[in-house]
């Protein structure tokens, strides 16, 4: 199998030190952050998942069977810290039995009882989303200048990455940054899928791996964003299919089974844990505009809410906005916007932000390939300038 060539031009080094701006913003909020009792518990839990079942009988860990909460978060805070763990025991087998600093130390105890020997403890459990933060930032600016081109690609990767609500995610372990960064990604993986099916079988197989894959994590993160992903991949994989359609069921319950397995694993393969997925409530959810109103009413976000208002004007009035790679993303928008779950503490309105990005960055570029570029250039360099400056000033507040 022939790799694809991967090149690294301009255009992927702006992205990249956009990212890296990202990571610094990001890197300077978890500086000063103290280690939380949500920290602790994350780390705790995700380390038990890791090294060896909970010392509760009946439970799957001490948070208990996380009836509604994904299990991904905790696997994702927990990993570096138990590969640490590791590493120094590995490294202290090395040294000659009488030097040995754990042969009957805290190490070879209890999970939790070991977290004085670690070091750095704060960064590796906050490392792991932001890299995850910036992955999606990534694959927003992929999908962006594959649609839209540069100038749409690179306009919604500096929303994203001076987005207050994108940066705060990122800092902190949750769920709801792996279930916007997997649900974004399994809906254009969808949509991938769909447009490969118009061509050789043999491309079929690893987009179909890659949707099995997207729907696993994005179900292990929180499964009501894996229900609305895979239901809206029914719609658009049926859209785009064309002459295919026949075959996107097919594809779609084979994905199922295989996410299904990989959320099966994400509970160690024990079957009382993995119940509560069916029966723990946590896809309820209802509607409500207290998400909205939160987002498009904070000060912070006013250089978005301007893009924003300013896109959908153009989209309903300029005839050259409206298609399908503008109406996908906002109808995913206005989908997930008005969403609130009723068993779980969760903000489906941060999973619509990338969307929201992809929407307000399509049809920028569209109007900056009209005779009123120059201004709306300016426009668009000024949104950028004003968050950025916005995002900026909030760091230390996000910090607290």
């Amino acid at each position: 199998m022939k790799l694809p060539r991967i090149k690294f031009g301009r255009p992927q080094q702006m992205a990249g030190l956009l990212l890296l701006v990202f990571l610094a913003e990001c890197l300077w909020v978890v500086s000063r952050q103290h280690l939380s009792q949500q920290d602790y518990r994350y780390a705790e839990c995700g380390r038990e998942m890791w090294e060896r079942p909970s010392p509760l009988a009946g439970y799957f860990t001490t948070c208990g069977n996380l009836n509604g909460d994904g299990t991904f978060a905790y696997r994702v805070a927990g990993l570096p810290l138990t590969v640490q763990r590791l590493v120094m025991l590995g490294a202290d087998k090395l040294r000659k039995p009488e030097n040995r600093l754990y042969a009957q130390g805290s190490l070879n105890g209890s999970t939790w009882e070991a977290r004085h020997e670690l070091f750095s403890v704060k960064y590796l459990l906050h490392l792991p989303f932001i890299f995850f933060a910036i992955w999606l930032g990534g694959g927003l600016w992929w999908v962006c200048r594959r649609l839209f081109g540069n100038e749409g690609g690179f306009f919604a990767l500096g929303l994203y990455c001076f987005c207050p609500a994108i940066v705060r995610s990122a800092v902190t372990p949750n769920n709801e940054v792996l279930a916007m960064w997997g649900l974004y990604g399994l809906v254009y993986t969808a949509m991938g899928v769909a447009h490969a099916m118009q061509g050789p079988r043999r491309k079929w197989r690893p987009r179909i791996a890659l949707l099995t894959l997207s729907l696993g994590l994005t179900a292990a993160a929180h499964l009501l964003a894996a229900i609305i992903g895979f239901v809206m991949a029914v719609v658009w994989m049926m859209y785009l299919a064309q002459r295919r359609r026949s075959y996107v069921m097919q594809i779609l319950v084979f994905s199922a089974i295989g996410a299904l397995a990989i959320l099966f694993a994400s509970y160690a393969f024990r079957v009382a844990p993995f119940s509560y997925v069916f029966t723990g409530g946590g896809a309820r959810f209802w509607f409500a505009l207290d998400g909205t109103r939160r987002f498009f009413l904070n000060t912070t976000n006013a250089p978005i809410v301007v893009a924003t208002l300013v896109a959908l004007l153009l989209y309903v009035f300029t005839r050259r906005c409206r298609y399908f790679g503008n109406t996908a993303p906002l109808i995913m928008v206005l989908l997930l916007f008005p969403l609130l779950t009723t068993q779980t503490v969760s903000q489906p309105w941060v999973w619509a932000l990338p969307f929201l990005f992809t929407f307000v960055g399509g049809v920028f570029a569209d109007v900056l390939e009209m005779r009123q570029r120059k201004m709306f250039l300016a426009l668009s360099g000024t949104i950028l300038l004003l968050q950025a400056v916005l995002c900026l000033s909030l760091l230390p507040e996000i910090a607290r």
